[in-house]
């Protein structure tokens, strides 16, 4: 048997992809992340942090936002468990990267991707053949140094 091949369930990816084009898209991308991380520990036993469930629903809910708000047709979510950390991928129709705004306080709304960028381990926006993806990656686990999005500092 090729080396590769004697990879335990832990070591190999754990995939969900889902498309959304109706009129609740948000709830129910953030239903099916809930449902994905529970099947996850559940079945899996890989543990995932009451910070991570929320966080994952929160980076998902504004991802699947600005795309069902900015780009017409459906969109695609997908998520992915790898290292350690639950990969959020979104993809939409409309090529044009987000802009983050520069931090303000007085300003009401536009702090998702703000949000989004401060509680990854990982944020990568690529244009595609069709349209663009914006990838989030959430650690799963707490960091016992305080440091709530996993990065390596």
């Amino acid at each position: 048997m090729p080396e590769n091949e004697d990879l335990s369930l832990a070591d190999r990816p754990i995939l969900s992809a889902l498309t959304f084009a109706g009129s609740e898209p948000v709830a129910e991308a953030r239903r099916a992340a809930r449902g994905f991380l529970t099947e996850v520990q559940a079945v899996h036993g890989i543990p995932v942090s009451d910070r991570a469930m929320g966080l994952v629903q929160l980076v998902v809910s504004e991802l699947v936002t600005n795309a069902h708000k900015y780009a017409p047709g459906p969109c695609l979510l997908d998520l992915e468990i790898s290292d350690g950390a639950v990969e959020v991928s979104v993809w939409d129709t409309d090529p044009t990267l987000p802009v983050a705004q520069s931090p303000d306080p007085g300003r009401v709304g536009q702090h998702g991707l703000e949000i989004v960028i401060g509680g990854s381990r990982s944020f990568e926006m690529r244009r595609e053949p069709v349209g663009k993806r914006i990838t989030a990656a959430i650690a799963l686990a707490d960091d016992p140094g305080g440091n709530p999005a996993g990065r390596v500092t």
